[in-house]
This record gives structure tokens, sequence and C-alpha cells, in this order.
């Protein structure tokens, strides 16, 4: 009986060897495996007209891997010169081709950091990807590629200065923006505490103007302005040294917010990249409108159900859940999309969900990038989620700025910060909190 026994174990031994050697055997990547990428032209010209319409076709071949294996693929954009470790990757699954529209390809370049207008090259590869730690790279291709400015240029030089605003200095004055078809005529739209401000160009003393009179005209170096606490729009004419301030905040009310009116409405925030206001914000099942100054003097709904604001109009429609509502007052258009919104939830600052998390605001100058101004944070750790809830969660596992799903806490001290989250780059994710 136990020479028998000793058989079966035997022959037991020699299986699992035999199976592991079989196994390196089917394992073992191929050393000179590659792939290569054939692009559909190696001069493109971006143009928003074109927007909609097919840009720019990759494709590449499937490696000779040395054994069978499901690979993903994965695009990678860097510019001429650079070795793709700030590269905008593009996930593609286990394609092997991939068609870039217009607009996608534009905002991929845009990231970049290329110049609109200007033809730049940049360098393209396709990255095979086996496991965390395997993969094969196609060798790199190059193109021409000329982009065109995605987003609103408003800026300019002009600025709101003050104990009403800024401590006179303390941080960046608050921006005039360029109002469209008024040349030299500029808008703010501001916070402003109980004190004084000031107009002046470019962050400094050389040149600000006040009133002398209280009139509504400007004097050079004139007498500060007194603000009483609130939200304004200031409009500041240029030519003839004028101007004029006005309480000035757009909101959402409804029993799909606040239950009509019965605490404030949901701030719309200005974007001067795209000239429209916006706001990302959680709705109960029920109706809204958007209306000025928590008041319904001035009061939009949507007669037709069909995205066009009419004054007094129908209440709108919507289920519960979390928005983006983004409305552009120049053509009294609006659209209402499900969005996710990004927040802190922690020890470090509301007991792990017991109170709604600190909510992000959307980085209007980039896409998938998301701030917050100031926050106060405790002794602790935190993390970001989506959504106020658990299914989707980042941390950072090895405290390195890079975030993982899922990863580790982040230790947070007390105190007052500012935090960025950058999904840019949604295969190297990162973050930054600075104290204030």
């Amino acid at each position: 009986m136990k020479k028998v026994i000793n058989k079966i174990f035997l022959l037991l031994t020699i299986s699992l060897v035999l199976g592991a050697c079989n196994d390196d055997e089917l394992t073992r990547l191929n050393p000179d495996a590659t792939t290569t990428v054939a692009l559909s032209s190696n001069d493109v010209v971006l143009e928003k007209a074109n927007i909609g319409q097919d840009a720019l076709n990759i494709t590449w071949t499937e490696p000779e891997f040395g054994y069978s294996a499901a690979a993903s693929y994965q695009i990678l954009f860097d510019l001429a010169g650079g070795d793709f470790s700030s590269a905008q990757v593009v996930s593609v699954g286990q394609e092997l081709s991939k068609t870039f529209e217009t607009e996608e390809l534009n905002k991929i370049l845009i990231s970049l950091g290329v110049e609109p207008k200007e033809a730049t090259e940049v360098i393209v590869k396709v990255k095979a990807v086996l496991s965390k730690t395997t993969s094969v790279d196609s060798p790199t291709n190059s193109l021409m590629i000329t982009a065109y400015q995605d987003l609103l240029d408003l800026s300019s030089p002009w600025g709101v200065v003050g104990s009403a605003y800024n401590d006179w200095g303390a941080t960046p004055d608050a921006p005039f923006y360029k109002v469209q078809g008024q040349p030299n005529v500029y808008v703010a739209y501001v916070t402003l505490k109980d004190g004084e401000w000031k107009i002046r160009k470019d962050n400094d003393w050389t040149v600000n103007y006040g009133d002398d009179g209280g009139d509504g005209t400007l004097e050079a170096g004139g007498a500060n302005i007194s603000a009483t606490a609130g939200t304004y729009k200031i409009v500041f004419d240029e030519a003839n040294l004028t101007y004029t301030i006005e309480k000035y905040t757009w909101g959402i009310v409804g029993s799909a917010y606040n239950d009509w009116g019965a605490t404030p409405d949901a701030p719309l925030e200005y974007d001067p990249y795209t000239d429209t206001w916006r706001t990302q914000v959680k709705l109960l099942e029920g109706e809204f409108k958007i209306r000025l100054n928590n008041d319904w003097g001035t009061n939009y709904g949507d007669d037709n159900a069909d995205g066009t604001l009419d004054d007094g109009g129908a209440n709108i429609v919507v289920s519960a859940g979390y928005y983006e509502i983004i409305v552009n007052f120049n053509d009294m258009t609006y659209t209402l999309e499900k969005t996710q919104i990004w927040g802190v939830v922690g020890s470090g600052y509301n007991d792990w969900g017991a109170t709604p998390d600190f909510p992000f605001k959307r980085d209007f100058s980039k896409d998938d990038v998301y701030v917050i101004d100031e926050i106060t944070l405790l002794d602790g750790e935190i993390k970001f989620r989506v959504n106020n809830d658990w299914a989707i969660n980042y941390g950072d596992t090895g405290l390195d700025g890079i975030l993982e799903e899922g990863g580790d806490n982040i230790p947070s001290t007390a105190g007052v910060y500012s935090i960025v989250l950058d999904f840019s780059n949604p295969s190297v994710p990162t973050y930054s909190i600075t104290a204030k």
C-alpha cells in the first residue's frame, strides 16, 4: 500500500512540474513582439467648422506575443522631443484602429499644450497592455498638426481690488472679462464683503480708478468705492471711464432643489471660456426654473420642453439625480445632463460621510480638471469620491500624488487648503493639496 501511495505522489509531482513548465512556455513573451502603426495623414489641420467630421484614423497590427493573449490597447500622444511621461492617453480596448473626430483630437492637443493656429509636431505610439507589468510599444510615428482655439478668450488686464474683495491685493484681483460686441466694455461677476474697492490694471497700482463723487464716473487714482456684502455684476466702460454695479446672481429654484425658495437658490457660475452660466447640482424628482437674484421678478422656464428658455415659462420637469446645467443667455438656451460631482470625504472633513461631501467645481479652462478654492480640513484622513457614494472613490497608495481607484486614505492636517483633481490623463490621474 505504501508503494502505491508513493507512486501516486510521484505521478502527481511529475504532473505538476510538467504543468508548470508548460504554463511557463505558454506565457513567455516573444522578445521580438511589436506592433506597427499607420496614420491616415501626417499633416492635419483642424478647424472648428469641421466639428463632427473625422480628422485622423490610426491603425495598428496585432503583435506576435508568442502565446495566446487578449491585449488592451492605448494610443499615446506627446509633443515632439517628449518621452511620453506626460502623454495624453486614449484607451481603445481590444480594437486595432481608432478614428478621431475633429473636436476629440483638438481637445487632446490643447491638453498637451499645443498653441492654436500653429503647426506643431506631435509624436504618437501605440501600447499593447497585457498586464500591469507587461506591455509592448510600437515605434514612434510623428505628424504635423494644427489645432484651433477651442475656448473663448474674454480675458482682460482689468480687475477689482479692495478690502471688499482681496485685502487690497493679498490675492489676485477679481477679473473683468470682455463683453462680446462691445469694444472697451468689461464685466466682472464678484462676491464682495462690506468694505471698499477700486478698478486697476495688471494687478498693479500704476493704473487704477476710483470714484471721487460717487456718481458712477471714474477718476485716475480716485476715491475708494464703498460696497455692502453681496454678489454683484460690475460693468466698466474704459472708453468713457464709467461703471455700473448691481446685485446679480442666477440660480436654480424649484421643488427639485429648495422647495421653491425655502432656502437660497443653487447658484450658477459664470464660465468666461464659453460665455455661459453653469452649475453642477443634486436635484430631486420634481420641477425647477432659473431666476435672477433669488427673486421672481426675472425667471425663466421652458414652455415647449425644447431646450429654449421662455420668460416666465413653464416649470422644467426633472428626475432625481446629479446634473450639470448650462445656460446660454446669448441665445436663451440651456442643457441639462446627468453628471458626476467629485467631493472630499473622510475623518478630515465630514466623518466619512455623516454630512454631504465638499463638492469640487470644474476648471472651465480644462477638460477633466476639478478644483476646490478653499476647504477647511481637520486632522485625519480624506479620499475623493463621486456623488456622495463609494462606488467610485480614489485615494493615494504611496502618497506620491498619483490617484488610485480604491487607494489608501490620504492624511490631512488641520488648516485651510485648495485642492485640484486632474483626470485629464485617465491612466495617471493626479491631485494636489495646497495650504492657503
